[in-house]
């Protein structure tokens, strides 16, 4: 087991080391330290590789590493934070998908790893994602932000239909809108009436805190 005195937790995450990360948490849990405290270690870590990739000292398949290494640490985490009474803290819920007619979903993928690493409620829709449905699923979460993704010149108008769907199910004043893909712009988000546009994964975080009200 890792030496804690040694063991950096944050880089050990950036430097996508499974196997030792589980065995520190695993040793964390041993020692009935606070598993909220060894989730905020571990939330550090993947917000320290987020931070990289946009520095472009990492790139996509680490970043899609590391948020499936923070998702199985938290999983050992789970049973603690039952038993203790505690959840993770969030600072707000995300409902995030790519919009109908549109298969691609790394890029909302990434945006969904960065938001959970920065302790936001993700609920990732997938892609193909029907304009009533990220309604419903606003109204079912009281989701605070929508982000909806788009790749393709032909489904990007989709984006401006779930504006508008928003509008007629009453809940547009109640939640803000991201937009992002390869087509988006700003300009774009300003003609259909969104919030914000992310232009990637640590941008998006940055606009979601602004949305919610978030001053880092």
């Amino acid at each position: 087991m890792s030496d804690d005195a040694e063991f950096d937790v944050v880089e050990a995450v950036c430097g996508l080391k499974e196997a030792e990360v589980l065995d520190w948490v695993g040793g964390q849990l041993e020692k009935n330290n606070p598993p909220l405290e060894i989730a905020d270690a571990l939330a550090a870590g993947l917000e320290q590789l987020g931070a990289r990739f946009a520095e472009g000292t990492v790139f996509i398949p680490e970043l899609v590493i590391g948020g499936e290494l923070f998702a199985k640490a938290v999983e050992l985490l789970t049973p603690a934070l039952e038993a203790s009474g505690s959840t993770l803290k969030k600072r707000g819920t995300v409902v995030i998908g790519t919009v109908q007619g549109d298969l691609h979903d790394l890029g909302q993928k990434l945006v969904a790893v960065t938001l959970s690493a920065a302790g936001f409620e993700v609920v990732n829709l997938g892609c193909d994602v029907a304009p009533q449905r990220f309604v419903e699923e606003a109204e079912r979460s009281g989701a605070q932000v929508i982000g909806l993704s788009a790749l393709l010149t032909t489904t990007m108008q989709v984006q401006a239909e779930i504006v508008e769907a928003l509008k007629a199910a009453g809940l547009r004043d109640q939640v803000r809108v991201l937009i992002g893909g390869a087509v988006a712009n700003q300009r774009w988000a300003d003609e259909i009436g969104a919030d914000a546009y992310g232009a990637d994964a640590i941008d998006a975080l940055d606009k979601v805190r602004v949305l919610v009200g978030i001053n880092e």
